[in-house]
């Protein structure tokens, strides 16, 4: 059932609509629509029923409908544009949207972006650009490069694939800019409009909006406390007959959860027997202290590995990679010609050159370390609240205790200087819409202001009896 179908639904058996109540009936429908988009039940960019069916199922007339949207307009929740109907607004607040940058605000501590934790990759560039020139691969910076990439990058990339325990070869890679491009040529050389795609139930955001522009039906499969449960994907893909399932196995965004060898297996064998194609999302990767064997080593022959250095290294480096069967390749390096013809050959050297002198390897040495850092005094601050973390990944998923909504906290948690992002902002399932927060520990410019962020968010968790009386 789809989200406006679901509301109606909910709206009928719920008697919300008191015809005896002093309130008017417009503003009682108003009320409940504002509850059901805070609540995360309607996700932004979903479309309302038409006026009509709201009338229709609950017993209104066209005029009460039109006068209780008119109210959500006014308070900038919903939109209505000709040809298109009445949407859900895309979130004004910046704690219920999705950033590609940190706010710059110097009064706000913005914990919403996954980026590293210290300045190392800034202190290597400025040390490695004097000497750039003296490479003998730099005359070639001028030209234009296969589309997948020159031979050496996706040798260097296979090298670090390599070294964090993913088996790969140049003649299997492409080159990318960052893994959400990788993600999004992966799926439009691999599907068409109208394919079903699937995924976990809450999961990174950046999939959703992907497949909404390509015309791809995203559902979410149920998951437990080990991630994804294999008995769920079987039944999602016996219902919806899907092209592919993307997961994020480690450090998943945003719950945090890393998949052990054991689910791994399970929905391994539940992909082979439904001969599904995996789009495996691993950029937390080189975080682990140790991880089991990625899923392009249990099914290599159905399985488009993509990493990339943004998240362990430096997210404007935009340098990403796929590892995809040999029959894959050619479609997907089309798909990059078509794109952008081909990627930046600077960017690439760079990376080469961080690969083969050992810089990546150190550098993601010192984000463990100060990862670790994070995590514990993450821990210390939330001693006693229930959340999700690992001992060096970049976030952690604090479930919030009742009688918090996550969208609520998350604007309390903006008007005390702290940005987060509330769990409906990675939902599929809007009527399963956890009621949590992502903290992106390594966000902050220091540990100082880490703990400052932590005790307004531990504080506000733990009083929450005190802020849910009375509506946002």
């Amino acid at each position: 059932m789809n989200a406006s179908n679901q509301l109606l639904d909910d709206l009928k058996a719920s008697a919300a609509l008191q015809r005896g109540n002093s309130e008017t009936l417009y503003m009682q429908l108003a009320d409940a629509l504002a509850d059901a988009i805070e609540s995360g039940k309607v996700q932004p960019g979903d479309r309302l029923p038409p006026h009509r069916d709201f009338a229709s199922v609950l017993g209104l007339n066209i005029t009460t409908v039109t006068r209780a949207m008119a109210v959500l307009q006014q308070k900038g929740l919903v939109q209505s544009r000709p040809g298109r109907g009445t949407q859900v607004s895309l979130p004004r607040h910046p704690a219920a949207q999705f950033q590609s940058a940190p706010s710059n605000d110097p009064d706000t501590i913005d914990l919403s972006v996954n980026r590293p934790a210290t300045i190392g990759f800034n202190r290597v560039l400025a040390a490695l650009l004097p000497r750039l020139h003296a490479d003998p691969r730099f005359i070639d910076m001028k030209d234009y490069h296969p589309s997948e990439g020159p031979l050496w990058a996706r040798e260097a990339a296979a090298q670090w694939l390599c070294h964090t325990g993913v088996p790969a070869e140049a003649s299997r890679m492409l080159i990318v800019e960052g893994a959400q491009h990788g993600i999004a040529n992966t799926l439009r050389s691999l599907t068409n409009a109208g394919d079903v795609v699937l995924a976990d139930s809450v999961t990174y955001q950046g999939i959703n909006a992907l497949c909404r522009s390509l015309g791809l039906v995203l559902i979410g499969v149920d998951a437990d406390a080990r991630g994804m449960s294999p008995e769920a994907l079987k039944i999602a893909c016996d219902e919806y007959d899907p092209r592919l399932v993307f997961l994020v196995p480690s450090i998943q965004n945003p719950t945090a959860i890393t998949l052990d060898l054991e689910r791994r297996e399970a929905l391994a064998a539940v992909i082979r027997e439904t001969n599904l194609l995996v789009i495996e999302d691993d950029v937390y990767r080189p975080l682990l202290d140790s991880s089991p064997p990625p899923f392009v080593s249990l099914l290599p022959d159905r399985t488009i590995y993509i990493s990339a250095l943004s998240k362990c290294i430096a997210p404007g480096l935009r340098m990403g990679f796929v590892l995809a069967p040999p029959q894959l390749v050619q479609d997907i390096s089309t798909m990059q010609r078509i794109d952008c013809w081909s990627t930046s050959p600077l960017t690439s050297l760079i990376a080469a050159k961080l690969i083969e002198e050992g810089h990546a390897e150190q550098l993601v040495t010192e984000q463990k370390e100060e990862l670790r850092e994070r995590q514990s005094l993450l821990a210390e601050h939330l001693d006693g609240l229930e959340f999700q973390n690992s001992p060096t990944g970049t976030h952690a998923w604090l479930i919030l205790p009742e009688p918090w909504i996550g969208s609520r906290f998350a604007l309390l948690c903006q008007e005390r200087g702290v940005i987060l992002l509330a769990g409906g902002a990675f939902t599929l399932r809007s009527e399963l819409s956890p009621q949590a927060v992502r903290i992106n520990i390594s966000a902050a410019l220091s540990r100082e202001h880490l703990v400052k962020a932590l005790k307004v968010i531990s504080q506000l968790a733990r009083q929450g009896h005190l802020y849910m009386h009375n509506r946002i």
